[in-house]
């Protein structure tokens, strides 16, 4: 397990349908060491922090090995390390493997697996087409975030060291399936809802799904 590209952008101004607007998800690789602090690598930025950002999407990682089913997906697209908008783009860390709360060792920091990625309307301007955000929740292909919870330096070519494991916590797959195709799987909302590594509100979010609905007279 180890961390192929090491992605950063501070946001700036793109096009998508006529209007402008303000992104941070044009990352280009650069060359370590890089300090990974609470809320981000050093020379990188969220542009709309109400929905980016903060202690639990610190950093967002994407599996390299996604990217052969893109270039198949969208064959037009040049699929650079980094498209996703991933400020690790990573070799061995698998959405189906992974559960909300495993901890790992990266360079000198310790990041915390959270929560998968829901992707807003700027993916679809980094790639210019509106299918992409559909096609993007469909294919379980979300990628995940970290929280930090030591800083320290990362660099390309740093290692995962599995250092906390959580068996009875949700995986990223499960948490997709939730979200996209199985959203009142019971048994899943229970295993969200109790899992402690998962931000509270997402875990407010899949409770009120448990709960039955309101019958009007």
């Amino acid at each position: 397990m180890k961390l192929i590209s090491l992605n950063v952008a501070r946001p700036r101004l793109a096009v998508y349908e006529g209007t402008t607007i303000n992104t941070g998800i044009f990352k280009q690789p650069v060359s370590g060491p890089v300090q990974l602090r609470t809320l981000n690598l050093d020379g990188d930025r969220q542009a709309d922090l109400s929905v980016h950002g903060g202690p639990y999407k610190a950093v967002y990682a994407y599996p390299s090995e996604h990217y052969p089913f893109w270039r198949q997906q969208v064959p037009e697209a040049e699929l650079a390390w980094g498209m996703f908008g991933e400020n690790f783009t990573t070799e061995g860390l698998a959405e189906d493997e992974l559960h909300v709360g495993d901890k790992f060792q990266i360079g000198s920091a310790i990041i915390m697996v959270r929560q998968p990625r829901v992707p807003c309307y700027k993916l679809a301007a980094k790639f210019q087409r509106d299918d992409i955000l559909e096609r993007f929740l469909h294919s379980g292909r979300s990628g995940f975030y970290f929280s930090v919870e030591t800083e320290g330096q990362v660099a390309t070519g740093d290692s995962f060291q599995l250092i906390g494991h959580d068996d009875n916590g949700i995986t990223i797959a499960e948490m997709n399936r939730l979200l996209v195709r199985d959203k009142y799987n019971r048994q899943l909302l229970d295993k969200a809802i109790h899992t402690t590594a998962l931000p509270q509100d997402c875990r407010e979010y899949f409770a009120q799904r448990q709960q039955p609905p309101t019958v009007r007279a």
